[in-house]
């Protein structure tokens, strides 16, 4: 016993210092960051709409399991329109927001066309990549009421963001320059509906 306080008594520091060194290196993981690449990700469920700076957060994710076109801390996200809506800790990427990266595979020749639908019920029956017919009857009806027109046909739906209201609901359209112009025209002076063409 005598024997082995003194060896304790020798080995004392080097003990100590061990021991002190372990603690640091403890010390050092439990702050060290977690792996992975950091992005950005729906910081709650997200309707649909604009964005603020309180939607959205970090997380680190895998770099194997990142989807394309992710975007990543520092991107101007905020006043950006989410184009459909998100659950708490989805990935955000340049494809749900509405822009350039939301006409990927439309077609360089083609926009992204906000249209306000004025039934709102007939707008909810829509779904990303459903062809349609937008028409346009006028809301002047003192004169002989007359058939609807078609404004814009063979038209594809980009997204129905949520946010109904009495005054119509959005849809988002691929069109091109001439359908975009024809569609503004008809909404300052009537009334928009669409049919929709069986998908193919």
């Amino acid at each position: 016993m005598h024997t082995l306080r003194r060896l304790l008594a020798r080995r004392r520091r080097p003990i100590a210092a061990l021991l002190a060194a372990t603690a640091m290196a403890c010390a050092l993981i439990s702050v060290r960051p977690a792996p992975g690449v950091e992005i950005l990700v729906a910081a709650r469920d997200l309707p649909g709409g604009p964005l603020t700076a309180a939607d959205v957060t970090s997380a680190r994710f895998p770099p194997d399991v990142l989807p394309a076109g992710v975007l990543r801390p520092g991107a101007q996200v905020t006043g950006r329109v989410l184009a459909s809506p998100m659950r708490a800790g989805e990935p955000l990427t340049d494809a749900r927001l509405l822009g350039p990266g939301l006409l990927a595979g439309y077609g360089t020749h083609l926009l992204a066309t906000p249209v306000r639908i004025a039934d709102a019920d007939a707008a909810k029956l829509l779904s990303p990549g459903d062809t349609i017919d937008v028409l346009s009857a006028p809301t002047d009806l003192t004169d002989r009421p007359t058939a609807a027109l078609p404004v814009a046909q063979n038209v594809r739906v980009i997204t129905t963001p949520t946010g109904d209201s009495g005054t119509g609901a959005l849809v988002v359209l691929a069109t091109t320059p001439a359908q975009a112009a024809h569609l503004a025209l008809a909404q300052s002076t009537g009334r928009l509906s669409v049919a929709i063409r069986p998908r193919r």
